[in-house]
């Protein structure tokens, strides 16, 4: 008679909590579903953006092209004291650039005015002065309110998984691996041809 009391009670307890306990539970799923579904975005690679890009003379450019290649990412403008590094970066993709290293240049006037050209212009500047031969986007936004998905997902933790890195000025360089996925950011003043860029274009 004890045992069958105790059980009976027991019974009754759990009962009563049930309800409780099934909510908590319910809760925390969801919290879990969430949380799995963040991270699951944040930690999207470049290529699953689906991103839609054009080249400096106005061709479609399948970025997804790209996969398998390390990348450097670079917002340039034509009026900018680090304007110079148009020569290092040729440089750079002279030595490196090919099947495993491209670099990727994004003109933007948002800091100083100092890309007020269009495509053409800016393009006819930067062969005639730099012998630019490294691959060129037509002139976007890196930040603001019409910032380019690109540099959304290159500047928000929240899409790339790793760090919020906003565009601070022109020439800031972003290093991609081969799987798209974020790996740094260099500020402006950071040469082409420093020794932590010249390790990444070679894959060391």
């Amino acid at each position: 008679m004890r045992l069958i009391t105790l059980s009976l009670l027991t019974l009754g307890m759990a009962c009563q909590s049930s309800p409780a306990d099934s909510h908590q539970v319910a809760l925390a799923t969801q919290a879990e579903n969430a949380s799995q579904k963040t991270n699951t975005m944040a930690n999207q690679s470049l290529y699953e953006q689906k991103i839609s890009l054009k080249t400096i003379d106005g061709e479609s450019f399948d970025f997804g092209s790209l996969k398998g290649k390390r990348l450097l990412l670079v917002n340039t403008a034509s009026f900018c004291g680090y304007t110079p590094q148009y020569k290092q970066l040729q440089e750079l993709h002279e030595q490196f650039g090919g099947e495993s290293f491209v670099i990727v240049g994004f003109p933007a006037n948002n800091f100083g005015q100092q890309e007020p050209h269009d495509n053409t212009t800016i393009q006819e500047f930067c062969s005639k002065n730099f012998g630019v031969s490294f691959l060129m986007m037509e002139k976007i936004s890196v930040s603001g309110s019409d910032m380019h998905p690109l540099y959304q997902w290159l500047t928000q933790k929240s899409m790339n998984g790793v760090q919020d890195a906003p565009v601070k000025w022109n020439f800031q360089k972003f290093l991609i691996d081969e799987e798209g996925r974020w790996i740094d950011v260099l500020s402006s003043g950071v040469s082409p041809l420093d020794d932590k860029v010249l390790a990444f274009a070679q894959g060391a």
